[in-house]
């Protein structure tokens, strides 16, 4: 061989050499990035955010095998990766801890990577000018400052120190309305005059920019405050109108709406605040796309299944427990999305009841429990019929099973209570609230709890369960009435087939319902108890007469006759079933008892309770309404003697 060959054989292998160690160089830096162009829109929020979804997109799709690491490593490197998808997927679904995770990476991204220091922060939200930050950049900087001390509460300290909740007059509007006008928000600001650090200003940085990556716009953590609920879409208008408002308005109205003067639907956000439905004006999700990418995301938990235009709509849960409906077009004029937030540490009756009289309410409540009557809470959306219903399960014995039947988990009981025997069920797309309650006939339950009665074939399997299922049943309802309340019941009993006579099905309410809890909001969002109505059924009475026996004369014989003739079609045709008495009415501020429950509750109660109970219920009964308790002694006496008297009467034959 010669000498030339032997040259270019060893310039081959070097060069191939090089070649491979170029390739595993390359390789393990795959997750550094190529030199930043730095330019006048470097470090804005919009190029931040397409830096930070590229440089995720790259560390969870390398391949940690061509890399050429150590089997130590690539363990680390391998459960690394592994963390990132797993928060990057959890943070979607309201796990704050996920969003925790992924914040902090993209601060250190910014940090380290991409060189945003003290100089350049600015570029992405002006914080050194004041008069250049928009009513949103300073909301977010007030929300960051007063979450440093008080966490979750930090939109209810801001509302509540500012009355903001107050009712307001706005501009161009003849009512007050609940509003948070951007003026209030720039007042505030100035009166709080906060000094932020370096790592102050990028955290409120990676917060605007995660929002739009993996977060839910600019209610992502307003959804996380200890609030009542948060809403979008629901006001303004919406994308498919702005074509027949441009065909009839006029040009000052035209010129209003191109310039955004005019509310659309993706500047609507409204949050539900002790009661209150509260706009947030100074609050926009900027493009309808960005609303809809929220409603498209805010509901995936454990894949509920897909939102299209075929079905317009779902109802779901969220991490935290949070109920989640999000209906779009063409089933609603608009994307829109509904987040109802249940906070369960609160869901004592002592913290729920809290007017003059709240200690008589808070016993009769707990004795209804207790006595195991079964009991409606009854009333309109947002008047806390849910949250009461958590805060009277806690006085159910411990020695009973509890089942639930919910349309969305809301209850989350078992949080509250992880040692006592609870099972929950929900409808799903193929499982029925029917299904879901004739299963629960098969699970040993004492106690039946149904979250909603909203469907016919809940509310006639309640009926039938309460009659034979389960010891005493709890249920929420929307009536406003009693009388409405025992209606509605009959006539889904009717429409689901059950029976096909009004009166034998209302009937059939009267005689298994034993008392209504009404709850009530009134405008100013105040939620309190506004009455609790006992039913009465009506004994039917048979008073016919044989008087025609007596009569002599045939003409007398046929007036006794149509006399008890008349009786008949009295009772066939306005029979009265039962009647209803206000145990405990709300009135003018406070709680007053004021009709004493009747001699058959009270005793069913007392068989109900142990001892302890059956003394603090007599106590109770004698205090507000004097000797009630002799008769029903004498009635529990008598049944007691009822099987001696029968075995001496035995022994005697």
């Amino acid at each position: 061989m010669t000498i030339t060959n032997i040259l270019l054989t060893l310039i081959v292998i070097v060069a191939g050499f090089f070649a491979v160690f170029y390739y595993i160089k390359k390789r393990k830096n795959a997750e550094v990035e190529n030199p930043i162009n730095i330019d006048d829109k470097t470090y804005t929020l919009d190029v931040m955010k397409e830096f930070v979804k590229r440089r995720l997109d790259e560390i969870t799709k390398v391949n940690l095998y061509d890399i050429g690491l150590s089997e130590e490593e690539l363990k680390r490197r391998k459960n690394k990766k592994y963390e990132l998808k797993k928060a990057l997927k959890g943070c979607t679904y309201g796990d704050v801890n996920d969003k925790k995770y992924v914040k902090e990476l993209i601060y250190d991204l910014l940090s380290t990577e991409y060189g945003v220091d003290e100089t350049n922060i600015s570029r992405a939200i002006p914080f050194d000018t004041p008069s250049l930050l928009t009513a949103q950049d300073k909301f977010d900087i007030l929300i960051y400052a007063y979450k440093k001390d008080y966490g979750y509460e930090a939109l209810t300290q801001l509302i509540n120190r500012y009355n903001l909740a107050d009712l307001k007059y706005v501009e161009g509007d003849a009512k007050p309305s609940y509003v948070i006008m951007p003026k209030e928000i720039e007042d505030i600001y100035e009166k709080e005059n906060i000094k932020l650090s370096f790592s102050d200003k990028l955290s409120i940085v990676v917060q605007r920019i995660y929002q739009h990556y993996k977060g839910y716009s600019t209610i992502d953590e307003i959804r996380d405050m200890n609030i009542d609920g948060v809403s979008g879409g629901v006001s303004g208008l919406p994308e498919s109108f702005l074509s027949q408002v441009a065909q009839t308005a006029s040009g000052d109205y035209l010129n209003q709406v191109a310039e955004h003067k005019v509310p659309r639907a993706c500047d609507s956000i409204w949050i539900f605040f002790q009661g209150k439905s509260i706009r947030l004006a100074f609050l926009s999700f900027g493009t309808e796309a960005e609303l809809k990418r929220v409603c498209q995301n805010i509901y995936k938990y454990n894949n509920p299944g897909q939102l299209s235009d075929t079905n317009g709509y779902k109802i779901n849960e969220m991490k935290d427990g949070s109920r989640v409906v999000v209906v779009r077009p063409s089933f609603s004029e608009t994307w829109a999305f509904f987040v109802r937030k249940f906070d369960v540490k609160r869901a004592t009756l002592e913290q729920l009841v809290r007017d003059p009289g709240k200690e008589d309410v808070i016993k009769l409540l707990k004795f209804l429990v207790k006595g195991a009557r079964i009991t409606a809470i009854t009333g309109e959306q947002g008047s806390g019929k849910t949250t009461l219903l958590m805060g009277m399960i806690e006085n159910i014995y411990e020695t009973m099973n509890i089942r639930v039947q919910e349309t969305a988990f809301e209850l989350h009981l078992r949080k509250i209570y992880p040692t006592r025997n609870i099972l929950t069920f929900r409808e799903t797309d193929t499982i029925s609230g029917q299904e879901g309650l004739d299963v629960q006939k098969k699970t040993d339950g004492s106690v039946n709890i149904i979250g909603e009665v909203a469907t016919d074939p809940v509310a006639s399997w309640m009926i039938q369960a309460a009659q034979v299922a389960s010891k005493f049943t709890l249920f929420t309802h929307h009536a406003k009435t009693f009388p409405n309340l025992v209606t509605a019941l009959r006539n889904s009993m009717l429409r689901t087939g059950v029976f096909t006579d009004e009166k034998t099905a209302e009937e059939q309410v009267v005689q298994v319902l034993n008392f209504d809890v009404h709850q009530v909001k009134d405008f100013r969002g105040k939620r309190y108890i506004q009455r609790i109505t006992e039913c009465i059924p009506v004994e039917n009475k048979n008073e016919y007469t044989f008087d025609h026996r007596n009569e002599k004369s045939m003409e007398g014989k046929y007036d006794k006759f149509f006399d008890n003739a008349t009786r008949y079609f009295e009772k066939s045709t306005d029979k009265q079933l039962y009647t209803y008495r206000n145990i405990m009415e709300y009135i003018d501020g406070e709680y007053v008892i004021t009709n004493p429950i009747t001699k058959e509750n009270i005793i069913e109660m007392r068989n109900n309770m142990d001892e302890t109970d059956v003394e603090e219920f007599d106590k109770f009964i004698e205090e507000h309404w004097g000797n009630m308790m002799q008769p029903v002694s004498a009635s529990l006496s008598e049944e007691k003697e009822e099987p001696k008297k029968r075995g001496r009467k035995a022994k005697e034959v």
